[in-house]
């Protein structure tokens, strides 16, 4: 629905005929607009609907709206009529009809009787263009409702009806696996689950309006979404039931490989841990001034809880067996990588000095590679790092000390200036 222009001094005669096509275009779009809001199927929906809240208070509003809506229509075809017939009086109208002309088209010459919604029944004056903006104002209000009932209607029913369906389909499976209410919390969860989507769909149906996020900023009919929050809720709950039957499921299949494996990888951690322990006795003996972490016991406790899982398994306790088994795998693999871990910190100090023996035969391998072996200060020093190095227990700072000052006599040594025998100068 459009918006007339603004009011005016006295028009000639072109524009007359322009005032009065463009109000007649607007006649037609509002016409078209009304007709659309009549054969709108929320609107028909609304009409035939037992509705509660929100909804109907908002519809009751509506309905008062449309039926004065029509009243202006009426008013306002009236008064483009009786503009119309004086205009094709003449061909040529006088300044007298141009005046009367000009205080139709322009001025507050459309009367209502009586209508404003909530109010007693007044009668209103309007000027055409007025009453266009009136009935937009309207038209907005009363459209919003009818397509925001008619989104949420066409939106949250089917998706719930579907979910509804889905929830049955996972109750059968779960009294398969022996998850019932009352015995396992998904069971009263799905309990749950089937109340609330019952809840939903009754208030859905008889509410929409109370479902419905409008957009923020937006003015037009229809800004906005419906409001899926309880449904995503439940469909999110109902998902996680789901996995968790899923899992149940999943573990009367392969429980048993699942326990060879939580075995292996026990074994694994405890075999690690014994070398950490070997590892540190090792280190303690041959690196000096190191402090070298204690080494934790094999994981008893874990075990005590691998002999429960395999008499969940013996007795078919399936729904008791697959949290715990999801919960023993985890703990497991990081029991695993803490033995790791431990290993590789007590193997540390052993690592520093392979190292440093490395760095220490690469520099008198270039040493000699340039001709500078039989260098005393270099046979001095490479002897005092190697014999720090291969000695127990060795002290790693003052070995890291040693290379370092073998590693700066070799730097200046061959950074020296050279004879054209290799010589120093």
């Amino acid at each position: 629905m459009g918006v007339a222009g603004p009011p005016g001094p006295v028009m000639d005669r072109d524009e007359v005929d322009r005032a009065l096509a463009r109000l007649g275009a607007e006649h037609k779009a509002v016409e078209d607009s009304l007709l659309a809001l009549q054969d709108h199927a929320g609107r028909r929906l609304l009409e035939g609907a037992e509705l509660t809240g929100t909804t109907r208070e908002r519809w009751q509003t509506a309905e008062r709206t449309i039926t004065l809506l029509w009243a202006y229509f009426d008013a306002y075809t009236a008064a483009l009529h009786d503009a119309r017939e004086l205009r094709a009086r003449r061909r040529w109208p006088g300044r007298e009809e141009l005046a009367e002309l000009t205080d139709r088209l322009r001025g507050e010459s459309v009367h209502v009787p009586g209508g404003a919604i909530g109010q007693a029944a007044l009668a209103e004056r309007f000027t055409l263009d007025g009453l266009v903006r009136r009935m937009n104002e309207l038209y907005a209000s009363s459209l919003d409702v009818v397509v925001t009932a008619d989104a949420v209607w066409s939106a949250l029913p089917a998706r719930i009806d579907l979910l509804a369906a889905e929830l049955g389909r996972t109750r059968s499976l779960a009294h398969s696996v022996g998850v019932r209410p009352g015995e396992h919390p998904a069971g009263d969860e799905l309990e749950s689950i089937t109340a609330e989507l019952s809840a939903l769909r009754t208030q859905v149906v008889s509410d929409p309006l109370a479902f419905w996020r409008p957009a923020q900023g937006s003015s037009a009919p229809g800004g906005g979404r419906p409001d899926t929050g309880r449904y995503d809720t439940a469909a999110r709950a109902l998902e996680d039931v789901r996995r968790e039957i899923e899992a149940v499921l999943q573990v009367r299949q392969d429980s048993e490989e699942r326990l060879l494996r939580l075995r292996d990888v026990l074994s694994r951690a405890d075999r690690t841990l014994a070398e950490a322990r070997a590892a540190r006795g090792e280190v303690l003996a041959k690196i000096a001034a190191s402090e070298v972490p204690a080494v934790s016991g094999p994981p008893t406790a874990l075990q005590e809880r691998l002999a429960t899982a395999a008499e969940y398994r013996r007795h078919a306790q399936w729904h008791r067996l697959s949290p715990l088994l999801d919960a023993l795998e985890q703990e497991a693999e990081e029991e695993l990588l803490r033995a790791r871990e431990s290993l590789t910190a007590v193997t540390a100090p052993l690592a520093v000095r392979a190292e440093l023996r490395g760095r220490l035969d690469a520099y008198k391998a270039k040493v000699a590679r340039l001709g500078a072996a039989e260098d005393p200060l270099l046979i001095e020093r490479y002897d005092t790092a190697r014999r720090m190095l291969w000695s127990a227990p060795c002290d790693l700072r003052a070995a890291e000390q040693a290379v370092l000052r073998y590693q700066q006599a070799a730097a200046e040594t061959l950074s020296a200036p050279r004879d054209g025998g290799g010589n120093q100068w």
